[in-house]
């Protein structure tokens, strides 16, 4: 039971998130109206992508220091999971967007900017799939891996803030001037209160969907790892 007491608090904070988030009186910011609920689960899932892309690349740069065939196992299923996170942050915001810019895709450069992220991810996973040669492939997806999460936090938190959006946060977009920026005075107490422990509550999501995946080829490789 010790161990497990994050997973209980991840369910929790899930089971938190979903109710309140739905409950909760939210301020009228704008053109958002209702659909800003989705900043519960929306934002969070870019949060819990970032946490556990952090992770696979903190494993592949541990691999090529120990060469460990598991520290690579460890770096592939934290990416695989962060790019299912990636995909459905892409699609809580194509239904944002329908609702408060009048289309899910609107070419946002911070839209096109996350469809890249993903794609680079995606072609991780293919460049993985390319090679046969177990050695091989951990230390070439362990490099690849390092440069695309140092292109991947430019894309999502830089580069989309220097050019027009309709995202908050960046500048003033050219179609109805975007979205209010949802923080500082426009994000009240009770949003942050939801808004915090749905972070944490995706994130060890993820890293449990992880770990279940991480002793599935663990197991699957068994004979390599004791090698």
């Amino acid at each position: 039971m010790k161990s497990n007491w994050w997973k209980i608090l991840c369910i929790g904070l899930l089971f938190f998130t979903f109710s309140a988030g739905f409950l909760v009186k939210v301020p009228f910011l704008g053109n958002l109206h209702e659909s800003i609920r989705n900043f519960f689960f929306h934002v969070p899932m870019w949060f819990g992508q970032i946490v556990l892309l952090s992770l696979s690349l903190g494993y592949s740069i541990a691999y090529l220091r120990t060469q460990n065939i598991k520290h690579d196992i460890y770096a592939a299923e934290f990416a695989k999971t962060g790019i299912v996170y990636g995909i459905l942050g892409l699609g809580t915001g194509a239904i944002w967007a329908n609702y408060t810019w009048g289309e899910p895709w609107s070419n946002d450069p911070k839209q096109i900017a996350a469809a890249i992220a993903v794609l680079i991810y995606l072609a991780y996973l293919v460049l993985r799939g390319s090679m046969n040669d177990i050695d091989k492939r951990a230390g070439v997806s362990a490099v690849y891996n390092i440069f695309a999460y140092f292109i991947y936090i430019p894309l999502i938190m830089i580069l989309p803030r220097l050019v027009q959006s309709l995202h908050p946060g960046g500048m003033e977009g050219a179609k109805g001037g975007g979205n209010p920026a949802l923080g500082g005075d426009s994000l009240d107490a009770t949003m942050r209160l939801i808004f915090w422990p749905a972070v944490l509550g995706w994130v060890l999501l993820g890293i449990w969907i992880s770990s279940l995946k991480i002793r599935l080829s663990l197991l699957a490789n068994k004979n390599l790892i004791n090698e």
